[in-house]
């Protein structure tokens, strides 16, 4: 059953949902006034969130404001978000002053094809900053935040499989290389707006990773840092939203 989120753009899912119920949508600002969806009593729910390239308006645009019941009209509380806002900054809590948190933990799964942007190479780094500052943003609420990156803005197995003798596993394969390439590229725009981050991956690439393992993985959500899942499942023929699914099942 898929969880209610008013955030325009976003689409979030519980665990055990199928990965046919990952909608593509895209990615836009956090403001202050979402703080709110965060500050419940129940600490204990998860999250998924959903970030691709494809736009969620007909005419390629976010919408223009939105109040605090996620209607779009400019009452309440909205803010303007459009392609020109600035990324906010989310205020530091102390002790005494942070809120209740209903989400304590969410993942985020982030398409290749949305680090790609507009740009002619496979990795916008104006892309990269933005998603690091949301995620800055949010980790400040003292939210515990693990990201999936898929690797479709470099290569797609499921498209070059057949060409030149290369067969579907082996095209997968490339394609988890792939999503290593993009998490090392969103970890180092992270580390350098100052949040610790660690990449894990399904297949071991110890030079540049850590293996996937789910208890260090929860270890190092606990201690503040950021966890960026690549390589997929490990698996050929399954895709990375289906590792999105399967890791926050996982990462309770």
């Amino acid at each position: 059953m898929a969880i209610p989120l008013p955030l325009t753009s976003y689409s979030p899912i519980s665990a055990s949902s199928s990965t046919s119920s990952l909608s593509r949508t895209s990615f836009v600002p956090l403001t202050p006034r979402h703080r709110s969806f965060f500050s419940e009593q129940n600490c204990s729910r998860r999250v998924l969130l959903s970030c691709s390239s494809s736009l969620s308006s007909d005419n390629g645009s976010a919408p223009e404001s939105m109040n605090g019941n996620g209607n779009g009209n400019g009452n309440g509380n909205g803010s303007s978000l459009n392609g020109q806002s600035s990324f906010p900054r989310m205020p530091s809590f102390d002790g005494t002053s942070k809120p209740p948190l209903k989400w304590r933990r969410v993942l985020l799964k982030v398409s290749g094809e949305a680090l790609a942007g507009d740009e002619e190479q496979n990795i916008d780094p104006k892309v990269t900053m933005a998603i690091a500052r949301e995620v800055a943003a949010v980790t400040r609420l003292g939210i515990e935040v693990a990201i999936v990156v898929g690797g479709g803005n470099i290569f797609r197995g499921s498209t070059w499989a057949g060409c030149s003798g290369l067969d579907r596993s082996s095209a997968d394969y490339i394609g988890m290389l792939a999503t290593v390439m993009n998490a090392i590229f969103l970890q180092a725009t992270m580390e350098s707006i100052g949040i610790p981050t660690r990449v894990q991956t399904a297949f071991r690439m110890s030079e540049v990773a850590e293996p996937y393992i789910r208890r260090r993985a929860i270890r190092h959500l606990e201690k503040g840092r950021v966890v960026i899942f690549a390589a997929g499942t490990g698996n050929p023929f399954f895709t990375t939203d289906t590792a999105a699914a399967l890791r926050c099942a996982e990462s309770k």
